[in-house]
């Protein structure tokens, strides 16, 4: 096994939530994960909101997937 060194600012540190001085690399895996998760997820609630689907109930959702999908097998 080998060690790496990585810095890491203080407000990383209290952004993540990094409790230990020392970390697994799976540890970091999923600490880096869950972020790019929450980022992406803001990406999507800002884009729904932008394009206006925020708004819309599953149904209404349903109902646009399959018009696409129906439209999309028409020749």
């Amino acid at each position: 096994m080998r060690t790496l060194h990585i810095v890491i600012s203080d407000l990383e540190i209290k952004k993540f939530g990094i409790k230990k001085d020392q970390l697994t690399f799976n540890e970091i895996l999923e600490l880096i994960s869950k972020e790019l998760m929450r980022q992406n997820l803001n990406q999507c609630v800002a884009l729904a909101e932008k394009y206006g689907l925020s708004s819309m109930t599953m149904d209404e959702i349903s109902q646009e997937v399959k018009a696409v999908r129906s439209a999309k097998h028409r020749p």
